[in-house]
């Protein structure tokens, strides 16, 4: 069954779930989102007790929310997916919440928010987790409505807001986004409703890798059960129709066995 995540706003109904025979539509509030999809969380936590709560918190609001219970398996999914926010326990098993913060500050970038949720309440703690790259901190206990606040804060930190961006420059390319309208230079380029979003998505978070999946939930509103192929046909229609290359000062990788990056180039790699 395919699953499309709408915004509540945008139906006439107040029921939560509406169901077809081969199709899920899943109701959303909007204040808990950015750019008009679920916020997807990695949470590296050992703790049964804080998972279980953890997990319903955030499912209840329909965040895609995936547990890692050792540094091990959290590195594992992090090379393989894309997650727009991490919470971090700081005791664990094979690791520490510090070397974990040190390892995605290194390996993947500093636009992921990461918020510390630990039991460790020391000022000197707080201030170490914050200085070498936490975005926020909260101990234990922590209180339902508070957690998903600070999340929705992050969330809306870390990516631009739709509503009050109308134009979106990068190099050559500019994106009238009320318009749905891209512009290299002074001409005009045709792109379908999907490419455009998708397009968009890429400008949007370039330097960053988007995993296949990531992007299938993004633009088709889907959890995955389309074929990645759906991703690479649309990757290879605006690579072409916008002229993406070093040429053009951008350029647009594949990353085996993950996703996308694409990359603005320095004047100077232009080739």
């Amino acid at each position: 069954m395919k699953t499309f995540r709408i915004p509540r706003s945008q139906l006439f109904t107040n029921f939560t779930v509406l169901k077809a025979s081969s199709v899920e539509i899943s109701l959303y509030d909007d204040k808990y989102f950015y750019q008009g999809g679920a916020v997807r969380i990695a949470v590296l936590e050992d703790d049964t007790d804080q998972v279980e709560l953890m997990q319903t918190w955030l499912t209840e609001v329909d965040h895609d929310c995936r547990v890692f219970g050792s540094g091990s398996e959290f590195r594992t999914a992090l090379k393989r997916e894309t997650f727009d926010l991490l919470v971090v326990d700081w005791n664990l098993p094979d690791t520490t919440g510090p070397e974990a913060l040190s390892w995605v500050r290194e390996h993947l970038d500093w636009r992921i928010p990461v918020l510390f949720v630990t039991s460790r309440d020391h000022e000197e703690d707080i201030v170490y987790a914050l200085r070498h790259g936490a975005d926020d901190y909260m101990t234990k206990p922590v209180k339902q409505q508070e957690t998903l606040a600070r999340i929705s804060a992050l969330g809306r930190r870390s990516q631009p807001s739709a509503e009050q961006e109308n134009t979106l420059r990068q190099g050559l390319f500019e994106f009238d986004i009320n318009n749905r309208q891209v512009m290299i230079g002074a001409d005009s380029v045709q792109l379908t409703n999907k490419e455009f979003e998708l397009a968009l998505l890429l400008f949007r978070n370039q330097g960053r890798l988007l995993s296949r999946s990531y992007l299938l939930e993004n633009i088709w509103g889907t959890s995955g059960e389309l074929s990645t192929r759906t991703v690479d046909t649309h990757i290879s229609r605006i690579r072409n129709k916008l002229g993406i290359h070093p040429d053009n000062g951008v350029r647009l990788n594949a990353i085996y066995n993950h996703g996308y990056r694409l990359e603005i180039l320095p004047a100077t790699k232009m080739a």
